[in-house]
């Protein structure tokens, strides 16, 4: 029976699969597999292990990387495994025409949403140039995660090579994309620390907003996030790893310490996720039976 599904879950294509993570480690991110890799077959049976599906996806960043990625590659994962892996894909929003005709073949793949990391991409969301591709985005129905808060890529570099947090912040920029796109269903990606009770507002006001908990582990989680997973926004927030940063074993077990209520965290590992995705899981205990 499925137990959970890990909504943030990287992996490597194209280009950036053949160069593998060894230059992602040197830019700052910390990489922690435990006894698992970094292969998507091994990735697979470690969900599988677990009785989980994982949300998996890369980053499409070729204008400032030079590295090409391929969605196809993502598409081929979920057509490998189906009943473990869910597809996102990804677009540089840069590429203009070429990214809007790419969000349409990542859903021909069957891909089930995208994704995007402002500060990595290197672009401002709320800029009109980038409209179209949320219109694109919409006609397909594909939730998009948009990546908040601070990043761990050239985190302590000289001017953090060049990478702007400013464009990862809720408000103003969540704010303004969930208003000016109601029908967009928008994750952001992260306990967005610094900004994380303004994160916590866009949450409460703008109903086609979500989020994910990857990339921190839940016992460094801000008491305002927890306290407000646990009440308000219950039903708004997903279970996510941001695997190969951080495992689901590690994750998993720290949460099992969060002051959380019984009918709570079924919600943020499993319902919520797939209530969004459309996928098929047991009903929640209802609080009484909790």
């Amino acid at each position: 029976m499925l137990k959970a599904i890990d909504m943030h879950v990287h992996i490597l294509t194209g280009d950036r699969a053949r160069q593998g993570w060894g230059p992602a480690n040197k830019a700052g991110l910390p990489l922690s597999t435990g006894k698992w890799t970094t292969d998507p077959n091994n990735m697979a049976e470690m969900y599988q292990s677990m009785d989980m599906m994982a949300v998996i996806f890369d980053v499409d960043g070729e204008t400032r990387s030079g590295m090409k990625i391929d969605n196809g590659e993502t598409a081929a994962w979920v057509k490998k495994y189906p009943q473990t892996f869910i597809g996102f894909g990804s677009v540089d929003p840069w590429k203009g025409k070429i990214a809007e005709r790419e969000v349409d073949r990542c859903a021909d793949l069957g891909l089930r949403g995208m994704k995007f990391q402002q500060a990595a991409q290197g672009f401002d969301p709320t800029n009109e140039r980038f409209y179209p591709i949320y219109e694109a985005i919409i006609r397909h129905k594909m939730p998009v995660i948009f990546h908040t808060g601070t990043t761990a890529v050239a985190a302590g570099s000289p001017g953090g090579r060049g990478i702007i947090l400013e464009y990862c912040k809720p408000i103003p920029y969540m704010d303004n994309l969930a208003a000016r796109f109601p029908e967009m269903q928008i994750i952001m990606a992260h306990p967005s620390w610094p900004w994380h009770d303004d994160q916590l507002a866009v949450l409460r006001h703008k109903g086609n907003t979500y989020m994910d908990l990857s990339g921190w582990a839940p016992k460094y989680f801000p008491a305002s996030t927890v306290h407000n997973i646990n009440t308000l926004v219950q039903d708004k927030a997903f279970f996510g790893t941001d695997y190969p940063m951080m495992t689901p074993e590690r994750w998993l077990s720290e949460f099992a310490d969060l002051p959380l209520k019984d009918s709570v965290r079924p919600k943020i590992l499993l319902h919520n996720a797939a209530k969004l995705l459309g996928i098929e899981a047991a009903a929640p205990l209802s609080a009484t039976q909790s």
